[in-house]
């Protein structure tokens, strides 16, 4: 999936970054591995070696710190919020989503049955009303529940958020293209979860 936000964007390159650590890493135990089967390596020099011994204590830390600084970066990317823009408040329900849009528009969201779905719509991932947010804009999400713990997920925008009751758990969202963008519940919160999907569209702010 292609991401749509800045946020998902960073998250792939860390896959990547990570990636490249593990290949590394898996490399060189292979080959050492290799080495000591077929007995080019003998046992003395891999576990008496001080050399080797050194380097496999210092080159551990170095590659925990190459992972670690971009982990940090991007954890304080996800949770940085803005307070500007668009407020939308997503309340999970059994099973269903609520929303809010500012004081002036709420409405419920339920996934739409496979019998009634249209050419084109995806199984259990299509519901009767969207949720509708700007692109281009900041977005402020509010997550909570009325009943059990549900959880807020929309993949391509690297969003997923517990909504527990009683609380309000919060991220900014930021849509960098027009769309439609499918996410589902990702907490399992009863019967039925699997049958609350999240559908939000992402339109020009004029509209």
């Amino acid at each position: 999936m292609d991401p749509s936000s800045p946020v998902q964007g960073e998250m792939y390159l860390f896959h990547d970054h990570g990636l490249v650590l593990l290949l590394g890493i898996s490399t060189f135990v292979g080959f050492v591995g290799v080495k000591l089967i077929m007995n080019t390596m003998t046992s003395r020099t891999v576990v008496e070696a001080q050399t080797l011994e050194t380097l496999w204590t210092i080159l551990p830390a170095f590659l925990l710190i190459w992972l670690a600084l971009p982990s940090l970066r991007l954890l304080y990317l996800l949770d940085e919020q803005t307070g500007e823009g668009l407020i939308l408040k997503a309340t999970g329900h059994q099973w269903y989503w609520s929303y809010e849009i500012g004081d002036q528009v709420s409405f419920d969201s339920y996934m739409v049955p496979t019998a009634d779905l249209e050419v084109g719509e995806s199984r259990l991932l299509e519901v009767d009303n969207r949720a509708t947010v700007p692109y281009l804009m900041e977005t402020t999400v509010i997550a909570t529940s009325a009943d059990v713990i549900h959880a807020f997920a929309l993949p391509s925008m690297g969003v997923k958020m517990d909504a527990v009751p009683g609380r309000l758990n919060s991220f900014s969202m930021f849509v960098e293209k027009p769309g439609v963008y499918y996410g589902q519940c990702s907490e399992i919160c009863g019967a039925n979860h699997s049958f609350m999907p999240i559908v939000v569209e992402a339109v020009k702010l004029g509209d």
